[in-house]
């Protein structure tokens, strides 16, 4: 069956001084965020987090089956039991599983097994990755490059909150099957992680780390241009 193809419509090119000056404004933009972990409980616009998740359901997927289902938690009797849930294997995980040297990784960090942040930040977004999708008829639908898809669409929605001026936390406690009971999702869609979302304190603190330079990132590995 050949592919079902349509015009190119919304491609929008730029001249070559603007493209730089629109780079450079998203760099300084994107050099400002920091994953935080005290947030305020102050309440965020619903309306303006939900089209967050619209940016990140525009992500590219793996033969376009968007494989990913976003879960926006307000519910203060949800958040706790979230909370508990993680904080139950985050125990388990700095009390016996981690090893040595994953913990002094996280040291300079400051964390441990409390997560107060799940039930103080106004919403969590908990995102599932789909192994494979089900039709009406209860087909099964092979997915593609799940972790892939998922990894972009999550990347694009953390770039949408800070755009908007709000702050989040990856949180990726393991294992996490307790969300798809808390949830009530099936088997079939895998807790991918937990991001918390919400304006941060005004006394927040965060650690002072650096990033890596573009060369220690990147390479060219074009001659043309050197």
């Amino acid at each position: 069956m050949p592919p079902r193809l349509a015009p190119l419509k919304d491609f929008r090119e730029y001249p070559i001084e603007e493209m730089r000056q629109r780079m450079a404004d998203l760099l300084s933009e994107m050099r400002r965020r920091r994953s935080i972990r005290q947030f305020s409980s102050r309440p965020v616009p619903r309306d303006v987090v939900e089209d967050c998740i619209r940016v990140a359901m525009t992500a590219p997927s793996g033969a376009n089956r968007q494989p990913w289902h976003f879960a926006l938690v307000g519910d203060s009797k949800v958040k706790q039991r979230i909370r508990l849930g993680a904080e139950e294997e985050e125990r388990s995980f700095y009390e016996g599983r981690a090893p040595a040297e994953w913990l002094e990784a996280l040291a300079p960090l400051g964390t441990d097994a409390r997560k107060p942040f799940l039930e103080t930040a106004p919403y969590l977004i908990v995102v599932f990755a789909q192994l494979h999708g089900i039709e009406d008829d209860g087909t099964k639908v092979k997915h593609y490059y799940v972790n892939e898809s998922v990894g972009i669409a999550t990347g694009m929605l953390i770039m949408a909150l800070h755009h908007v001026g709000l702050a989040s936390l990856t949180h990726t406690p393991a294992p996490m099957r307790f969300l798809n009971e808390i949830l009530d999702h099936p088997p079939h869609e895998k807790p991918y992680m937990i991001l918390v979302v919400g304006y941060p304190e005004i006394d927040a603190q965060v650690p002072d780390i650096s990033r890596k330079s573009f060369d220690q990132a990147c390479e060219i590995v074009d001659p043309d241009n050197e």
